[in-house]
């Protein structure tokens, strides 16, 4: 399938797929943990980028990385300023911040492949990797010379620093996350 089929495909399903470079992958469910930090880091992140010109969007948002060889969809993803238009209104060219939940079905995918992806889209300055078995947040930010990304693991009682200067506690997105289920 090349890019066009899948796109006006894809509008058609029930369920969600992703896109790569031809080949076409499902989408599986998250554990109601996942769920939750996935809502919580959308909440959070709203809450911190209020009055400026930044929009938080859900995981029924795809994003192009790069437009044209792959289609994903993130768990919570960001995007500042002018909206660049696509051919349907559908496609997010543009993401500022990424958000992934990690999964045992999903964190190799998250770490390897899609985070290559995600790489390759110029306005991306931050990836944030969300483990479910404990308060561990994983910060990439891309340097300003663009020569590279910075690492910074998060835990318990510290702030998530964005490139846009939104600050977000760690301990707000894990709240009430270790009484529920996870995969």
């Amino acid at each position: 399938m090349n890019a066009a089929e899948y796109l006006a495909w894809e509008r058609e399903q029930p369920e969600k797929h992703e896109f790569h470079e031809g080949e076409v992958f499902a989408m599986a469910g998250g554990s109601r943990r996942h769920n939750l930090l996935a809502v919580a880091a959308g909440a959070e992140l709203r809450a911190a980028l209020r009055g400026g010109d930044c929009r938080v969007l859900s995981s029924d948002q795809r994003i192009a990385a790069p437009a044209g060889r792959r289609y994903v969809y993130a768990d919570a993803v960001v995007a500042c300023g002018p909206s660049p238009e696509d051919d349907a209104g559908e496609l997010l060219t543009n993401p500022s911040v990424v958000v992934e939940v990690l999964s045992k079905s999903t964190e190799r995918y998250d770490r390897g492949d899609k985070w290559e992806a995600y790489q390759e889209i110029p306005s991306l300055t931050d990836y944030l990797l969300l483990a479910q078995r404990a308060v561990r947040v994983e910060h990439f930010r891309r340097e300003p010379d663009a020569v590279g990304w910075r690492y910074r693991l998060l835990g318990a009682g510290d702030t998530i620093e964005l490139t846009n200067g939104a600050r977000v506690a760690v301990d707000a997105l894990y709240e009430g996350a270790f009484e529920l289920p996870s995969d």
